[in-house]
């Protein structure tokens, strides 16, 4: 027999308050209509829902299994109704991003981990990638977004490109490297050391050129290729080795007191770091909320960045 899980709603509904005109305010009826559901049910049913003479409302056994049910399908309901609510605020679902390795280990998951602590039903899967790859994941709905830089913005029809960052980029070395004692330092100097090679596919890799022609050099000792960022950092901090990295993923590393950046200026690359995401609608509100948090975050960076650039960078008070 087939039964309206409306009625077994209401019937839990004056089985939990105790009365007709009680259980009509919880779900939001009036008693002479929850009156009428009972008499349905005890009809069709061919038994008696409630002990007769019994005040407040006594149910019998069979309406009290059915009432449990219909309790249970009011406790799904406002369940689902609030899972709903979570994933239109961005409070729940799960989140695909991809971002280029330097800027993800240093910078994005960290911020991963901030935002999580705000929205702790949000999952983040997140994956590497170098820019053409990047977008091709955004374009074919592989990813929700991606943190990576764009060297010419162009108009895209099916993506859209949000800058949080500018292009800039340092030499980086150990923190107590030869180099940081030499008052000037003439860039001629740097071609005394060996260099540190990114990953292949890296940006970073035609920055490393563009140095090297600044610096009028045609060739240069390379010591160490291809590793992570860890790595290279590691590395550096157990030789003389120079490598060329964003500033503000060596800023970010400040704290540890192990690397720093030589004071000297480079050419900013022609790109700048953003959030790369599909137009049109039919974007996740998680990844929406997520996207706006990174944006905070490195409009705090900034911030940080320009305020304690002179000492950081340049070693000026």
């Amino acid at each position: 027999m087939k039964i309206d899980p409306r009625h077994l709603v209401q019937l839990s509904a004056i089985v939990e308050a105790g009365g007709m005109t009680e259980g009509a305010a919880l779900v939001g009826s009036t008693q002479p209509a929850l009156s009428r559901t009972v008499a349905l049910l005890e009809a069709r049913l061919g038994e008696p829902l409630f002990l007769r003479g019994r005040r407040p409302l006594e149910p019998t056994a069979l309406g009290r299994a059915l009432a449990e049910q219909g309790a249970a399908i009011r406790i799904a309901a406002e369940r689902a109704s609030k899972a709903v609510d979570a994933f239109r605020h961005g409070e729940s679902g799960a989140i695909r991003i991809g971002g280029t390795p330097f800027f993800m280990d240093a910078l994005i998951s960290g911020m991963v981990a901030s935002f999580q602590k705000r929205h702790p039903g949000v999952r983040v899967d997140q994956s590497y990638g170098y820019t053409s790859a990047l977008a091709a994941q955004v374009r074919g709905g592989r990813l929700d977004l991606a943190i990576c830089p764009i060297e010419v913005l162009e108009e895209d029809a099916d993506l859209a490109f949000e800058e949080i960052l500018p292009g800039r980029n340092v030499v980086a070395c150990r923190a107590d490297h030869p180099l940081m004692a030499r008052r000037p330092l003439r860039p001629a100097a740097l071609l005394d050391y060996p260099w540190i090679e990114p990953p292949p596919g890296s940006p970073l890799n035609a920055d490393l050129r563009t140095t090297l022609l600044a610096l009028r050099a045609d060739r240069i000792r390379v010591s160490y290729a291809g590793g992570s960022l860890a790595s290279i950092v590691n590395h550096m901090i157990g030789s003389d080795s120079l490598a060329v990295l964003p500033h503000s993923v060596v800023f970010a590393m400040r704290r540890a007191g192990e690397i720093t950046a030589l004071p000297m200026q480079l050419e900013h690359p022609p790109r700048a770091l953003g959030v790369l995401r599909a137009r049109g609608p039919g974007r996740l509100p998680a990844a929406e909320r997520f996207a706006a948090h990174v944006r905070d975050e490195f409009a705090a960076l900034r911030d940080l960045i320009r305020r304690h650039e002179q000492v950081v960078i340049w070693g000026r008070g």
